[in-house]
């Protein structure tokens, strides 16, 4: 990372979690806490006066809330937001607004699980000094691509994680409902897996549920992995059947893209399609491989459109992707390979 260290702003109403947060994350010889704010007016004033490369932002504050101020911000200052919430489907809203991720707040009377967060939140802060900010574009999107001739015992394999959220959406949501059955890894806490599945379902075409094990992959039928389990797939006769587990994580992740596409390159070979999507890291680029290796076709995003460049970046450079695509034309690519 070089010499230079990542300069954070921190936001948040509580002196507490100013505090948490600053004493924690500045253990890092990486990261500098520049300034603290306490609301957003103040948090504006700090970005022109400090000019950070990161900020951390509550959710819940008085004037504004965290939501509604990185919607305005983001037009004006294009900086990486890390929102720091309570468990609950806002960080979604959030997501949706611009920031790069989120983290879940602690409880400060648990110093493990103040360890927990504060690591988490030293990983996060890297990844989102290097992320792309967007505003939201999600809207470009258009529906819905006609499916008259789509071959539907196919199955399609996505992988995403940080800016995954927002991308997997985009996507999902120019999908026909005839769409053959799709099976997603996210990197994504536990809970939130649940949250986002049911958010998703809620607002697009398909059905989208978390996965369980024995749940068949099916026309019109989005299954998500739960946030601390990987997620495989078996052949049985002519249909594909999940099987959650938990194991040891993979390249850095529980659930890990590779595991599930390596178990798409081995149960369904050629009649798959495989979709990397933004994420730090290489996890799924190995396994997208193993897909285009036993015939499946594959589709890498493209840098332009990634949060973060690295999934799709590792699998490009490896030979792993045949189509690389902007998030607008991933549905357009997906539909013709299907044909």
């Amino acid at each position: 990372m070089g010499g230079k260290k990542i300069k954070v702003l921190v936001v948040d109403d509580s002196l507490v979690f100013r505090e948490v947060i600053t004493r924690g994350i500045s253990s890092d010889p990486y990261i500098e806490v520049v300034a603290k704010a306490v609301d957003p007016f103040d948090a504006r004033d700090k970005i022109l006066e400090f000019e950070p490369d990161v900020m951390t932002c509550d959710v819940e504050m008085p004037k504004m809330n965290g939501i509604e101020f990185i919607r305005r911000l983001l037009p004006q200052y294009t900086l990486p937001v890390i929102v720091v919430s309570t468990v609950s489907d806002a960080v979604f809203d959030a997501m949706n607004a611009g920031a790069v991720d989120f983290v879940t707040k602690p409880h400060v009377q648990s110093p493990q699980s103040v360890e927990r967060f504060i690591n988490d939140l030293i990983v996060k802060i890297k990844i989102a000094s290097q992320a792309k900010v967007t505003q939201s574009n999600i809207a470009l999107g258009r529906n819905i691509y006609s499916s008259s001739t789509m071959d539907t015992r196919k199955i399609i394999a996505i992988g995403s994680s940080t800016g995954g959220t927002e991308a997997v959406y985009s996507i999902l949501k120019c999908l026909p409902s005839t769409i053959p059955g799709i099976v997603i890894v996210q990197h994504i806490p536990p809970v939130f897996s649940g949250m986002f599945a049911e958010r998703l379902n809620n607002q697009i075409q398909l059905t989208v549920k978390e996965a369980q094990t024995g749940d068949y992959v099916e026309q019109g039928k989005v299954l998500i992995a739960p946030g601390d389990q990987h997620m495989r797939i078996k052949k049985i006769g002519d249909r594909y059947k999940v099987e959650v587990f938990k194991e040891d994580k993979v390249n850095g992740h529980c659930p890990s893209v590779d595991v599930l596409f390596e178990s798409v390159a081995k149960e369904a070979g050629s009649n798959a399609i495989g979709i990397i999507l933004t994420g730090m890291g290489y996890d799924g680029a190995r396994g997208l491989l193993s897909m285009k290796r036993k015939g499946a076709r594959t589709i890498g995003q493209d840098e332009q459109s990634s949060v973060i460049y690295g999934m799709p970046k590792v699998a490009y450079e490896i030979g792993a992707v045949e189509k690389k695509a902007s998030l607008l034309n991933i549905p357009q690519v997906l539909i013709s390979m299907l044909r």
